[in-house]
Formats: C-alpha cells, structure tokens, sequence
C-alpha cells in the first residue's frame, strides 16, 4: 500500500470530504480541543480511522516540519490512470471535453498545482506522459490539496498517438507557446478542448507540437520571458473556462 502524510485542516477536510475510504490513520496535536478540530475528529471517529493523540513534536516530525495545525493523516495514494481509461472516460463524456496535457513536465509542484487548478475550472482531467514526467507522489498529493482524488491523472506511453486519438474524437489540441502568433485572448475556446503545456524550460517537444491544431500564447509587458508552466495553465485554464461557463 503506498501511502501519504497529508497536514493541515483544510488537507484533512478534504480528505474526508472525497477520499474518506483512503485514510488509513490520523494524528491530532492531544494539547488542541477547538471547535475547528472536533469536527474532524468526530468524523474520522465515525470512520473507525486509527487516531492517536500525540505532542506536536511528533507531529512536526510527520509533517516534515510543516505547518500542520494540529493534525496529520495517513491516506492511500490515488491510483494513474491508464490510456485505455482515458478512452473510456472520453467515449463517456456527455459534455464538452476538457483536458489539460503536460508534455514531460517533472516539477511535482507544477502537477500538484495543475491539478488543483484543474479541479477549479471543472476540467475532465489531467494526461501526463509516462516518461520523463511527475507522477502522483506525496509531494504531488500536499500541494494539489485534495485535487488530486478528484481530478483523474492519465498516464500515456505515446503522446502523439494519444492527441491523433482525441482529435479523432472531435476534441480540438490546443499548445501554449510563446513564439504564439495569436493570444489566448483571441481565441474562441468554447468547444471540446484539450491544452498542451510543455516541459519546464524547454516547452513542448517538436513532434507534439506538430499535432497541435492552434498555438496561443499569454500577452506579457514585463522582463521576464516566461510564466511557471503551473502559473501560464490557471491562466489558460481560467481562459478556457470563462468562454465556456461565463460568456
């Protein structure tokens, strides 16, 4: 069983609230009896979940000297997601798809934030490439902040092969790019929709650019010459969903 430590009350609350069935154990600060943490401890008692009171020392421990607020659980790690999934989950659809693609993107930070942002826009899921590339880890689980239980994450071994499938599936492939002629502001973005994000740094790779049908880029004024891969996603992904749920 592969588990995780996730801390804090909201991570914990998230927890209960979409994978209740994945904890596995909890630690709670024995010093802190407040109205925020009864709650949790109501529920995870209800659960039958090992809880142990404990000092915060230990819980530091845990936490990896984090700020946990008084309490840490132990969950089960959420499963990748296979190509023949994603097949199944895009024949099932009843609605215009949205994916969001990482093209070897290996920061667990960026996916755990791409993940929460994806959980924010409402998108279908995340497809990540095999290789190269984070996969669901610890670190991934903390910074998504429950997202990452209800945001599925695919795993394909051949990007090209998985975007000349989702094209024939009538879902546009859409590259962020910053050589871009147009914006992601010029765009309309309101049908079925999948977003290529490239790896950090080096961007995306030739042969998936290729089988992008459109390039966008994000307008800037400042110096620097690029956003965080997980940054320039919210701001594509809050594009996407604004035409699509806001116009």
């Amino acid at each position: 069983m592969n588990l995780t430590h996730l801390f804090g009350i909201h991570a914990a609350q998230a927890a209960l609230e979409y994978s209740p069935q994945k904890i596995r154990r909890a630690w709670v600060d024995s010093q802190r009896q407040d109205s925020r943490m009864k709650p949790l401890l109501d529920e995870l008692a209800a659960l039958g979940v090992g809880l142990e009171k404990t000092e915060r020392k230990k819980l530091d421990k845990l936490a990896d000297g984090k700020n946990h607020q008084g309490i840490v659980v132990a969950v089960e790690l959420p499963a990748m997601h296979s190509e023949d999934r994603l097949k199944s989950d895009v024949e099932a659809l009843t609605e215009p798809a949205f994916y969001l693609i990482l093209d070897q993107v290996q920061d667990p930070h960026n996916l755990g934030a791409c993940l929460r942002t994806a959980d924010a826009v409402g998108a279908h899921g995340v497809i990540v490439t095999k290789d190269n590339a984070a996969g669901i880890t610890p670190t991934v689980c903390k910074v998504a902040s429950g997202a990452a239980e209800t945001v599925p994450v695919y795993q394909v071994t051949n990007l090209a092969r998985t975007l000349r499938w989702l094209k024939e599936q009538n879902i546009w492939i859409m590259g962020a790019a910053g050589e871009a002629e147009q914006t992601v502001y010029d765009m309309k973005l309101d049908m079925a929709l999948a977003l290529v994000m490239g790896a950090e740094g080096s961007g995306m790779r030739h042969l998936t650019r290729q089988h992008c049908d459109f390039l966008v880029k994000i307008p800037m004024l400042g110096q620097v010459e690029s956003l965080n891969v997980s940054v320039a996603a919210g701001v594509l992904m809050y594009e996407i969903f604004r035409q699509k749920h806001l116009v």
